[in-house]
């Protein structure tokens, strides 16, 4: 989507676009300098409620990158399924958090505002940054010891939309209301306990103003929906399904499935009775309705990573493919003919043909004694007993999806 069609390193080239990266750690850098992080006493009295600015600057940010990041989203000018956002791990996250506070009270610092000291030539934030990275040595070291708490209570890509099941704009709206009155306390509070006598400019209602105006725009344009975001690119992508080039021939799927080089993940989204009945080994049912739960997994997958998505015919398998297109997931591919094809290829005759007045679009055109599952000799077939020639059509494309994050 725009702005951005291709991500830095296709758009900028290895390895310019590190430059990009420097350019925004040194204005991030100068910002906080600026706003005199670099103090530790300045950023410790926000504990004693003194002087509030950290909580003012961080949560003046955090605001301006929510509604902006979902603005561009409303206006599709941004994938958001392109934003990294931090997996939850619920226990070892709060216990983390209370950590570094206890560290961020005690040495006046957290790890971003302890480099901008050091690169100020602060003798305390010199020490804090090196006593941060001891301890990230340290915890590479023991993490083995208490990994399985490290790992525990993982809730995923969640956000506050997620968790409290409501609409992106009513929670920008309930955050940007949560700041304002956040920032009229703070301020409150270092005139009574920090004895702060220094006038605030006027503008700053302006720009609060300003502020939930536009969170309010964000509640009534709201988020493109799953048919949004294909309506968006059918113009590219409907060729494809046209041309059939989308289209993997059994044979290529077998192809992929045996190559140990690539990552082969095989989604069938038939109904679970007919998943039972027969289906390719492997393959995860993910009923078309349950596809949105398992988008993160597809955003997670390696860059050497390919999706096959079935159905008995193509039907179904063909609406899989568009929802994981417009959830920018790449590199997925429907099984040509669906598992009715496959079986046709790699049966072997073994199973009798279903009554053809009984028959209907995207059904099973195959009769079976029982359920077997995955467990016959056509779900795994050896590609060295068929002699099969097919067009090529899987072309891997570079991943786009989120790939990393960190914290100042």
């Amino acid at each position: 989507m725009a702005p951005f069609p291709l991500n830095l390193p296709q758009l900028l080239g290895s390895p310019q676009y590190f430059l990009v990266y420097l350019l925004i750690g040194f204005a991030f850098g100068a910002v906080l300098e600026m706003a005199g992080f670099a103090v530790s006493s300045k950023l410790a009295a926000q504990f004693y409620f003194k002087d509030l600015t950290v909580l003012k600057v961080m949560f003046t940010g955090i605001i301006t990158a929510m509604v902006l990041v979902f603005l561009a989203s409303g206006l599709g000018l941004l994938d958001y399924n392109l934003v990294y956002v931090n997996e939850t791990y619920l226990v070892p996250g709060i216990v983390g958090g209370l950590i570094m506070g206890v560290g961020f009270i005690l040495g006046g610092f957290c790890p971003g505002t302890s480099l901008v000291s050091a690169a100020t030539l602060k003798i305390d934030g010199i020490l804090f940054a090196l006593g941060a990275f001891f301890g990230i040595f340290l915890f590479g070291e023991t993490v083995g010891y208490f990994e399985e708490f490290w790992y525990s209570t993982y809730m995923g890509r969640i956000t506050l939309m997620d968790f409290f099941g409501t609409d992106t704009g009513v929670i920008v709206l309930a955050v940007m209301i949560m700041a304002l009155l956040a920032f009229v306390a703070s301020e409150y509070a270092e005139r009574v306990i920090g004895k702060q006598t220094q006038k605030q400019p006027r503008w700053r209602i302006g720009l609060a103003g300003g502020g939930i105006a536009l969170a309010v725009v964000v509640l009534v344009i709201g988020q493109p929906t799953n048919a949004d975001r294909w309506n968006r690119i059918a113009a590219d992508k409907q060729p494809q399904l046209d041309s059939r080039a989308v289209y993997a021939h059994p044979a290529e799927v077998l192809h992929y499935m045996a190559d140990h080089e690539i990552v082969t993940m095989l989604v069938d989204v038939r109904s679970e009775s007919d998943y039972n009945l027969f289906h390719i080994r492997d393959a995860r049912n993910v009923p078309y309705d349950q596809l949105s739960t398992i988008v993160e997994e597809f955003h997670a997958l390696p860059q050497n990573a390919v999706v096959f998505v079935m159905s008995n015919d193509e039907a179904e398998a063909t609406e899989a493919w568009k929802y994981l297109l417009a959830e920018s997931v790449v590199n997925v591919y429907i099984l040509d003919g669906g598992v009715n094809n496959w079986i046709t290829v790699f049966g072997e005759n073994a199973f009798p043909s279903a009554d053809a007045a009984l028959a209907a679009d995207d059904q099973l055109d195959f009769q079976f004694a029982m359920a077997y599952g995955d467990n016959h000799v056509a779900a795994s077939p050896h590609a060295d007993r068929f002699d099969l020639t097919y067009e090529e059509h899987v072309v891997l494309s570079i991943k786009r999806g989120p790939a990393s994050g960190g914290c100042g």
